[in-house]
């Protein structure tokens, strides 16, 4: 007798679902077959990289490389067959197919030739990077223009005597029709997408260098991928919620590294109020400790422009500590009130009274600062802050990036067992998990605190949502950037103000919380791990934030190999800090690989030279055996789609639903 392994009737209403799109018991059975077939392919590779601040031209040459993927995948393939030259040319094709195309016409003799022998190396490249992949998965990926020549190129081989002219006609055409350079820039693009199956950022886009803007619009096109918002992100998200503190900050920061390009050309800010105000106001100071860093960028200013970026610069930072100051009275929830240092300035004597103890200013010229009221803005700054507020709100593609870094983004996310996040999980002294009050009283801790986090800042973008949640959303983005226990920041403050105006350097220092005197520890990672319900032997945290400086020693792998800090300073302007140029993490079938990179010098370097960048692979975590989709988040959600498919063919052969023509 056959007793019924399935709750049937429970489940009847899903499987008649089910039915719809598998009405057949030889379609459910296809389809299980297919679904079987893919859990036992290798895992797809997963890129994962952090901190970017504006940094294009590299962050677009790591992407185009994958880390040095295809240079090791170009290694294995060829092998001793071609001159490594060769090899080296062939890569810098892949990366960047329409640049060096133009140089190899100019100095190719026999084109022609060149164009067969190198359509060859590509396709067979292609069948390499293609190999992890379901044809359906890899037609997908497919310029719809070549779409049937490239699937033909990549499943007939010369080796096949019987479709050896097959192949050939079929590149002789695509040379004679003069379609060969439409049709390598193609293929490189196919290789480049395929090499990489899914790309985690971890966080701060914006800032410091200058093509954030273009980052974004890269990732508009991009196939698969995620980001975990970062401190930086978060406050350009804040000042395009329309929050005053983050418009001053973003201003300010970009000022700060002579970064307008991204404000201006990028989104449209209007700065000409704010350069005519700083004009009048600050046109007698020397601004010196407001005079631009360098943010790595081609853009050169001169000396003119570089003092009037000087006074931008403090007219804005001046109206920041008052906005700031502002909003810590507003909120006493938050216990930054001490953070309101125009408070304790002696305007006299030139001096900064902070916990009883004096600290000389650097400079005390602050024509827009009544004594009497130091955070109350003149009517003049008033009128430029509403400028400027607007300027942002009503960026149109400000919002669309911000969208886009909305939907592709949270503040955590947990994939393949690796629980990946910005900055901090904030911890008591203890190592255990700390509670943060949030909203109303409302404490919470570890993950519960991150998703709550998550939705009060998508709340602020909800024209729907009950007024005073929304605009405690919007306040709620300056805790996030500087607060104390904040998830993004866990300081004990952001001396900003004291960098700017006190010669104390002890005044400067910013203490970390404890998450970050913790994470070597083992027992605290796997604490986090537990809390956030990431299970199995070999999981991990994978964050970034603050820079590993490795020109002092630091390891990025902590916690006995548990947690992995990628943070390696891709930005210009820290790699004097860093001693490096960046690190990316690459997570493929066999296990780890943290690669360490040197500076990126440019395109042209790359394309006419064939300079790649320097980078130096470590093994972190190496798996005893080759792992498949089947071990992977997607693998158990294709499990899940077999074992209800089985119980559909279980409910057509025993009557429970029809099958259907």
């Amino acid at each position: 007798m056959n007793t019924n392994p399935y709750n049937i009737e429970k489940d009847l209403r899903y499987l008649e679902l089910l039915a719809k799109s598998f009405p057949t018991v030889a379609e459910a059975s296809t389809e299980i077959i297919n679904l079987q077939a893919i859990l036992n392919l290798p895992k797809g590779t997963e890129h994962f990289i952090a901190d970017l601040h504006g940094a294009y031209p590299a962050f677009q040459h790591v992407l185009k490389n994958a880390s040095g993927n295809i240079k090791r995948k170009v290694n294995d393939l060829f092998g001793n067959e071609i001159r490594d030259s060769e090899k080296r040319e062939l890569c810098t094709l892949i990366y960047y197919p329409e640049q060096k195309l133009e140089l190899v016409k100019e100095s190719e003799d026999d084109i022609e030739d060149w164009y067969h022998i190198t359509i060859h190396k590509l396709v067979r490249v292609c069948r390499v990077v293609a190999s992890k992949y379901t044809r359906s998965k890899v037609r997908k990926a497919l310029p719809e223009n070549f779409s049937y020549i490239i699937q033909e190129l990549l499943h007939e081989k010369t080796e096949d005597y019987n479709k050896a002219d097959y192949v050939k006609v079929i590149i002789d055409t695509i040379i004679d029709t003069g379609r060969a350079d439409d049709f390598i820039k193609a293929i490189c693009e196919v290789i480049q997408r395929l090499v990489i199956d899914q790309l985690h950022i971890l966080g701060d886009v914006f800032d410091r260098g200058p093509g954030a803007h273009l980052i974004l619009d890269m990732m508009k096109r991009y196939q698969n991928w995620d980001i975990q918002w970062g401190n930086h992100d978060i406050v350009w998200m804040g000042a395009c919620a329309g929050n005053k503190a983050c418009v001053c900050n973003v201003v300010r920061i970009s000022l700060r590294y002579a970064n307008l390009m991204t404000l201006e050309e990028g989104y449209g800010i209007n700065l000409m109020p704010l350069a005519t105000f700083a004009m009048n106001t600050y046109g007698n100071d020397p601004c010196e400790e407001f005079l631009p860093k360098s943010n790595g960028g081609s853009d050169k200013i001169d000396d003119s422009n570089t003092q009037l970026i000087a006074q931008m610069h403090k007219a804005i930072s001046v109206i920041q500590f008052k906005v700031e100051s502002q909003m810590f009275h507003k909120h006493p929830e938050w216990k930054m009130e001490d953070r309101d240092l125009l408070n304790c300035v002696d305007y006299e004597r030139g001096v900064c009274t902070i916990k009883g103890k004096d600290y000389l200013m650097k400079s005390c010229h602050f024509p827009t600062i009544n004594p009497k009221n130091p955070t109350a803005l003149t009517p003049e700054e008033k009128k430029l802050m509403d400028r400027l507020h607007h300027s942002f709100v009503v960026s149109e593609k400000l919002r669309k990036h911000i969208n886009l870094i909305l939907s592709h983004g949270s503040m955590f996310s947990i994939i393949n067992r690796n629980l990946l996040f910005h900055a901090s999980v904030p911890l008591n002294a203890d190592g255990t998990l700390k509670e943060v009050e949030l909203y109303k009283g409302k404490k919470y801790a570890g993950k519960d605190l991150m998703q709550q986090t998550d939705l009060l800042v998508r709340t602020a973008f909800q024209s729907d949502s009950n007024s005073t949640e929304r605009n405690y959303a919007i306040d709620y983005f300056l805790y996030l950037w500087c607060g104390p226990d904040s998830v993004l920041f866990d300081k004990a403050k952001m001396a900003t103000f004291e960098r700017y105006f006190l010669s104390d350097k002890a005044t400067h220092k910013e203490e970390k919380g404890n998450f970050f005197a913790l994470r070597e520890r083992e027992d605290v990672c796997d604490r986090i791990l537990d809390a956030f319900g990431v299970e199995g032997s070999n999981r991990h945290i994978i964050n970034g934030h603050v820079p590993v400086h490795v020109v002092n020693g630091e390891n990025p792998i902590k916690g006995n190999g548990k947690l992995m800090v990628i943070d390696g300073g891709l930005s210009h302007a820290y790699h004097k800090e860093t001693g490096i140029a960046g690190y990316t993490l690459v997570y493929h079938s066999r296990g780890f690989q943290l690669v360490q990179h040197e500076p990126f010098t440019s395109e042209d370097d790359a394309v006419k030279r064939g300079i790649d960048i320097k980078s130096t692979t470590q093994l972190v975590e190496m798996t005893d055996h080759r792992m498949l989709v089947a071990d992977t988040d997607i693998g158990a959600e294709l499990k899940k789609q077999i074992a209800a498919l089985k119980e559909l063919l279980y409910a057509y052969r025993h009557g429970y639903i029809k099958e259907k023509e």
